[in-house]
């Protein structure tokens, strides 16, 4: 590539840069900046070539030191226009005005390098001079062109990984969000186990209670009615032994009072019966008046023996994927063409002889469809079951019990009776 070449090439694609940008919209902004920075890169690219190997050389020869201060001249106003570009935002309503100014002065310093400079470096420089500084801006686009190519490469790596990142972020942000929901519903499966369970408890409490309750009433009445048989029968037996008092006789241990006695008893006896006969009555005589009676009643504990749930522990059953490598035969069938002379079956001429002709045969090859269907393996059933034992509960109950204390002393002065006859 020759000298002229190489600085002309750098203002074509600026020239496209910059008609690609006046034809974008305000809405655009992206795109904008996107070609902004490629028409920056471009323009700082070929002031840069020409101050690093062409205007060195130019500044030793007198006629061509007048053109380089111009031309660096006119490269710094090209990059304060360029950063006063970049500092504006791109949907600004000047971007498109600032732009067509910068444009104009990027022309005018092109047709300057053709019309001037050029001319005179082929008039200062020799071709070997002219050709090493072709070389030397050659080696530098190269270079240029790879770091470019190298920063691209890292920014598509980069976006890569970002993007790797975000993706895996994005999994576990999932995979934790499902974690969570499992648990979320672990814990309400539980809470309504335990509610249940606290129900099913309540219940059988109140069952429990009511049985108690039930048991504790049956003792009451059985202990009533024990003490209203007891009390009965303590008033048969004092009914008895007062009739048992009136109609037996005294003795005092000598016989003429105690035959006395016993007859004159036998005649109060017959005197009272013959009075009760009269009045239609017959009823004995009591001669002493029981006490008053007391009632003591006798209770017992009955044991009562419920049950009710507690939680003995939690079975969890996970079902994951997990893949297997898997390999199966397929037989593939090719097919190609096989081209061979032989003798004419007949020797019949058709119209087609001596004519062109060609006959196309599609050669095919059969490759592996790979397709899965899903299939039930087997079942897992979950469920509970209930076993039966018996455990003996041991405990102890209250009852009451009575002691009975007789004695036989007898207070001075009073009188024993006998007992009866017979």
């Amino acid at each position: 590539m020759t000298l002229r070449a190489m600085m002309q090439a750098g203002p074509a694609k600026a020239n496209e840069l910059f008609t690609r940008l006046a034809e974008t919209s305000e809405n655009a902004v992206k795109t904008r900046e996107k070609l902004f920075a490629e028409l920056k890169s471009e323009l700082e690219a070929h002031t840069d070539l020409e101050e690093q190997h062409l205007f060195p050389v130019l500044r030793k020869h007198a006629e061509t030191r007048e053109l380089v201060v111009g031309a660096i001249r006119d490269n710094k106003e090209l990059r304060a226009a360029l950063g006063e570009l970049a500092t504006l935002p791109k949907n600004d309503q000047t971007f498109l005005a600032k732009l067509a100014e910068l444009r104009k002065a990027f022309r005018q310093h092109a047709r300057d390098e053709t019309k001037e400079l050029l001319p005179a470096v082929q008039k200062a420089l020799s071709e070997e001079q002219v050709q090493g500084i072709t070389e030397k801006m050659e080696t530098s686009l190269a270079q240029a062109e790879q770091a470019k190519h190298d920063q691209a490469e890292e920014k598509r790596e980069t976006a890569r990984r970002e993007r790797e990142q975000a993706e895996l972020k994005a999994r576990e942000a999932a995979a934790a969000e499902q974690e969570r929901v499992e648990q979320a519903e672990a814990q309400a499966r539980q809470h309504e186990a335990a509610e249940r369970e606290r129900q099913a408890v309540a219940r059988r409490t109140r069952e429990a209670t009511m049985q108690v309750a039930e048991a504790t009433a049956r003792s009451v009445e059985v202990a009533s009615e024990s003490a209203r048989q007891m009390t009965q029968s303590a008033t048969e037996n004092a009914a008895r032994a007062v009739t048992a008092a009136a109609t037996a006789p005294l003795t005092f241990g000598v016989p003429f009072w105690d035959m006395w006695l016993g007859m004159s008893g036998l005649q109060r006896s017959r005197s009272a019966t013959s009075q009760n006969a009269d009045t239609g009555f017959t009823a004995p005589i009591a001669r002493e008046t029981p006490s008053e009676e007391q009632v003591i009643p006798l209770a017992e504990e009955i044991l009562t023996v419920g049950t009710r749930k507690v939680s003995s522990g939690t079975t969890r059953v996970h079902r994951y994927v997990v893949e297997t490598p898997v390999e199966k035969q397929v037989t593939l069938v090719h097919e190609r063409v096989v081209v061979e002379r032989r003798k004419p079956v007949s020797d019949k001429i058709s119209s087609e002889t001596l004519t062109e002709l060609t006959v196309e045969v599609i050669e095919t090859d059969e490759v592996p469809v790979v397709g899965k269907t899903v299939r039930l393996k087997e079942e897992v059933v979950v469920r509970t079951e209930r076993v039966e034992r018996v455990e003996t509960v041991r405990d102890t109950v209250r009852q009451d019990e009575v002691e009975v204390g007789h004695s036989d002393a007898m207070q001075p002065g009073r009188r024993q009776r006998a007992p009866a006859n017979g």
